[in-house]
């Protein structure tokens, strides 16, 4: 691995060194094909050491979900709190998904693959805060939808898990060397999704919006 083992006493550094190196090993590996054994010889961290911060292997994969979607989700009303105009505000939201796991693609991989191995109280915990991650776009998607009219069959909730399609695959196809950065393939991914859901949007109010957001249009 190529970072350092974080000093003993900086238990939080310690922490993210231990989910940063486990999501490597589960996305590599799979959860089911991983063993506490795997995750102390990739840290470099005694057994007894990672007992300290986890009770089993279970808690380490719901730390590694719980700490993806908290990072993620409070990013997103950080980066929202002063955006008002709706189309901007699924800019921010799709930009601030898509750099996150450009940037984490084993924490992607990981939540995309193992969301079903979670067991009780763990996955109860994700999925209230997949469902607040959800009800946020939703929110937005409704807000950028008023008063329009939307295609036969598309209603709220496909729309909203279509977008979720789209920036959850990215890991499986975007290559750094040949594809768009974050910020060009978010504006990407709203070009598309908006065009496919308003099918009467104008190019000028998207590109309003857009610059709203401070998007670049050229």
């Amino acid at each position: 691995m190529s970072a350092s083992l974080p000093t003993l006493r900086d238990s939080e550094a310690k922490l993210q060194y231990i989910l940063l190196h486990s999501a490597q090993i589960f996305a590599e590996q799979g959860f089911k094909g991983t063993s506490i054994r795997d995750i102390s010889r990739a840290t470099g961290i005694s057994l007894s050491g990672l007992y300290y911060y986890f009770s089993s292997k279970q808690k380490l994969l719901y730390l590694i979900q719980i700490n993806a979607f908290t990072s993620i989700l409070e990013r997103a009303y950080l980066r929202l709190a002063n955006v008002e105009e709706p189309q901007a505000r699924l800019r921010v939201l799709v930009q601030n998904h898509v750099e996150y796991f450009l940037s984490h693609p084993n924490e992607m991989k990981v939540l995309s693959h193992e969301e079903d191995a979670l067991e009780g109280p763990y996955r109860h915990e994700i999925l209230v805060i997949k469902r607040r991650y959800y009800d946020l776009a939703r929110e937005i998607f409704e807000a950028v939808t008023a008063g329009a009219a939307l295609p036969p069959g598309c209603s709220a909730r496909v729309a909203v898990l279509s977008l979720f399609g789209m920036m959850n695959w990215i890991y499986k196809w975007h290559r750094p060397r040949v594809d768009p950065n974050a910020d060009e393939l978010a504006e990407t991914i709203v070009r598309i999704f908006l065009h496919g859901v308003l099918g009467d949007t104008s190019e000028e109010k998207l590109m309003s919006a857009l610059k709203a957001s401070g998007v670049r249009s050229d």
